[in-house]
């Protein structure tokens, strides 16, 4: 996909507005619904034939990070399940790959689960170097109790950039005896919360929600249009579940009238989602664009 200027929100531009004027530049990889697909699809002339696989997004990432001064790396659930591999291992490889990337962050999807809660709490501790967010599922009276965070405040060269955690409901899609006492909250009501605080407390200057909630359903279920179109003070989601390829970014207007940014990357590592945004030094303008990496 080529790059694509993107308008948002209050004091934002479009990426060709700056001039030269000074800006410092932040760029977001993202990927979502990976499910354990550490090879490529094989070469048995399906539609995804040949696609994906840790190797080519591995070097993807190493590569843009010569390029690049400042670049955040995040994942929107569903790590696991879908080859032999997470059978086998349970999501020890899944981890460890995703630590010697170089990921920052994830949210849970749902298949996260699907070894149980205590395998999940297991593999985090002993495999995962970067954070778990989630800010809608109560994980009081279980093993993810403390391991895993509302929000997290990242911070890259002159920015702060909070990044808060969504997830679907759980029941009814996972059995409880693999989520154990996880209560799941409404997501809107929370991410609104804990955006407001990042911006207003922490004084982020872009807050980022990596949802496992879904992009678009046909009922009237939550998913990431609808926590765009009643969220304030998040800038971008990040999505996942739907398994949703997007030509690109959508743009949902939310209460307050400003847009929102959605992407969401298909699934199992075939693309890598990206999203460059230069910030004016001098007045806090942002602009965006686009540009995901097909990893053929």
């Amino acid at each position: 996909m080529g790059a694509t200027g993107i308008l948002l929100g209050s004091g934002l531009t479009p990426a060709f507005a700056f001039g030269d004027r000074p800006t410092t530049r932040l760029t977001i990889l993202h990927t979502n619904d990976w499910h354990s697909r550490i090879d490529p699809f094989p070469q048995d002339g399906g539609r995804n034939a040949g696609q994906g696989g840790v190797v080519r997004r591995a070097r993807k990432i190493e590569e843009l990070r010569r390029e690049l001064d400042q670049v955040l790396l995040l994942d929107c659930g569903d790590i696991f399940q879908g080859t032999p591999y997470f059978n086998l291992y349970a999501g020890e490889l899944e981890l460890k790959l995703m630590s010697q990337m170089g990921y920052d962050a994830a949210t849970i999807g749902n298949h996260d689960f699907d070894a149980g809660i205590e395998n999940l709490a297991q593999q985090m501790d002993q495999h995962a170097n970067f954070r778990f967010i989630n800010c809608n599922y109560d994980f009081r009276n279980t093993p993810l109790s403390a391991k895993v965070l509302p929000y997290h405040v990242f911070q890259k060269g002159e920015l702060k950039i909070g990044v808060l955690g969504v997830g679907i409901e759980l029941e009814g899609l996972v059995p409880t005896a693999l989520t154990g006492e996880t209560q799941y909250q409404d997501p809107i009501a929370i991410a609104n919360t804990t955006a407001a605080h990042l911006k207003e407390e922490e004084k982020c200057d872009l807050v980022i929600c990596l949802s496992h909630l879904g992009y678009r359903y046909r009922e009237e279920k939550v998913s990431d249009m609808i926590l765009a179109a009643q969220s304030r003070n998040i800038d971008i989601i990040l999505g996942g579940h739907t398994h949703t390829f997007l030509d690109e970014p959508v743009i949902v207007k939310n209460r307050n009238e400003q847009g929102v940014l959605i992407n969401q990357v298909g699934w199992a590592g075939i693309l890598l989602g990206r999203i460059d945004i230069e910030f004016e030094r001098r007045g806090g303008k942002r602009c965006f664009s686009c540009a995901n990496e097909w990893l053929e």
